[in-house]
């Protein structure tokens, strides 16, 4: 069996074996070096894998040559594809670009711990992803937590102790509600696999229990997600995490959830359940719309840049969600895209707030004064993924937004209605991605302030290509839209 077909399983092992070995790298840089480098093998297999599975074809890989729904299989589509490339590429520029700001924010000696979980929060995020059954996705959904847990508490900030208290009471409701789900298909079923799990659905005459089962999974999944209204242990994450683990997790943590909650609908409860695309459209679009427009209100009035920056995460999701909602190719192709660009965008922002932190130790806006001046590349590298993130035409933002606008059109009598809470939604962005440009390019430095320079280049090289990036994929998207595209076919045509 040649090398490709076990890059599913090197894609979990890598990362996970690689955790404990740093742990014993004591010398000065050499956790740092050891977990980057594992993270850049992690994306280099999520990049193979994407090759191999561009023409629309799905790699399996049976653990132990157990094949399924015996054994554990673990699989990857066009979908997931996209999500190995989302984690892996998160942590891979995060990683590359971290040394300065976690060597300002962790203590030497507890380096190679805090890198060993994020290894572990990486392995848990790629296994959830490609897992093929409804346990193992709990299994890597546990290691993924428990390790993120430790990463936010692990700065120097004791605010991020409460933080994280908050997102583990609401992490573990989430996870013991979408266990209590998978046990209710389980006993209908009789199987974990989730191919399996979808053709047998198919013969059960007592439904009610995976009515039950679907609310159970949907809501444990939307906790996860941070879906309006239940993302109340966001802002507070990531506002007192390490700076370079709010980039990481930003860009892909709530993404993974939601992925898992995308799947599950379509692939199993759609597709067994008649009826079900209206049920799930009732649920996902009126929170998805309360979502975009009250997060995004409150983002306009927030005054610190990585609180403000935490609530348009929660609008994203909502556009995300939106796309879902609409039970089409088109809109599942918008929120995969969306995925994607919305990493790149949240990821290059993030970025450029541990570049601003490096120098401004307060992040509130008035505090950031004559920054232009004293961080000029920082600044830039900041205006371009805000335009992303606005959707601005000409970045990648602009792509899946305008997508997401085609979908709605078609999506029936109120489509413009929805357009329209779009382009409001877009212009609040303008309103608190502007307020933050004020801040950066026309506040006065405060008096008696220690003149800054820019950020160790180490930090503002990768932060520079994320931002450029965010070009590149709005001029030349065909890649992400491929994948897009191959897997909003395979959800909904997976459901006829």
């Amino acid at each position: 069996m040649d090398l490709l077909a076990h890059l599913p399983a090197l894609q979990v092992i890598v990362p996970m074996l690689s955790a404990p070995l740093i742990v014993l790298l004591q010398p000065r840089g050499l956790a740092w070096a050891g977990a980057t480098a594992s993270a850049l093998v992690s994306f280099a297999i999520a990049i193979t894998l994407t090759l191999a599975v561009l023409d629309g074809q799905t790699l399996e890989y049976a653990m132990g040559g157990w094949p399924a729904p015996f054994g554990i299989t673990l699989a990857v589509d066009a979908l997931t594809a996209l999500m190995l490339l989302i984690v892996t590429g998160a942590s891979a520029v995060a990683l590359l670009a971290a040394k300065p700001s976690i060597d300002q924010q962790i203590e030497l000696e507890r380096q190679p711990l805090f890198y060993s979980a994020w290894l572990l929060a990486l392995s848990g995020l790629v296994g959830i992803v490609v897992a093929a059954d409804a346990f193992n996705i709990f299994v890597f959904m546990e290691i993924s937590s428990l390790a993120s847990y430790i990463l936010i508490a692990g700065g120097p900030d004791r605010r991020a102790l409460p933080a994280v208290f908050k997102y583990l009471m609401m992490g573990t409701i989430g996870a013991t509600f979408y266990l209590i789900g998978v046990g209710l298909i389980y006993m209908m079923t009789g199987t974990l696999n989730m191919a399996d799990m979808e053709a047998r659905l198919g013969d059960v005459t007592d439904i009610n229990p995976v009515l039950v089962a679907a609310g159970f999974i949907t809501i444990g999944l939307a906790l996860k997600a941070a879906v309006f209204p239940l993302h109340v242990w966001v802002p507070n994450a990531y506002t007192h995490a390490p700076h370079m683990v709010t980039v990481f997790l930003a860009a892909c943590a709530t993404k993974v959830a939601l992925y898992v909650l995308i799947r599950f609908d379509y692939m199993i409860f759609q597709a067994a359940l008649d009826g079900h695309q209206i049920q799930f459209a009732l649920f996902a679009m009126p929170l998805a719309i309360l979502g975009i427009l009250v997060a995004s209100a409150v983002a306009m009035f927030e005054g610190h840049l990585k609180r403000l920056l935490a609530s348009s995460s929660i609008a994203q999701i909502g556009y995300i969600l939106l796309g879902a909602s609409f039970v089409s190719i088109a809109g599942l192709s918008a929120s995969a895209a969306h995925l994607f660009n919305h990493a790149l965008a949240k990821g290059g922002l993030f970025l450029a707030v541990a570049c601003l932190a490096y120098q401004y130790r307060d992040l509130r806006l008035s505090q950031l004064g004559g920054a232009s001046t004293r961080m000029p590349w920082t600044c830039a590298a900041f205006v371009v993924c805000g335009l992303s993130l606005i959707g601005v035409p000409g970045t990648a933002g602009f792509i899946s937004k305008w997508l997401l606008i085609n979908a709605a059109l078609g999506s029936g009598a109120w489509g413009w209605a929805l357009v329209a809470i779009i382009l409001l939604s877009s212009l609040m962005a303008v309103v608190y991605v502007w307020r933050i440009v004020e801040a950066l390019y026309f506040l006065p430095p405060k008096e008696g302030e220690v003149a800054v320079s820019e950020a160790p280049m180490q930090l503002l090289i990768i932060t520079g290509l994320v931002a450029v990036l965010n070009i590149y994929f709005g001029l030349f998207p065909q890649v992400p839209l491929d994948l897009a595209n191959s897997a909003a076919v395979l959800l909904v045509e997976g459901t006829k």
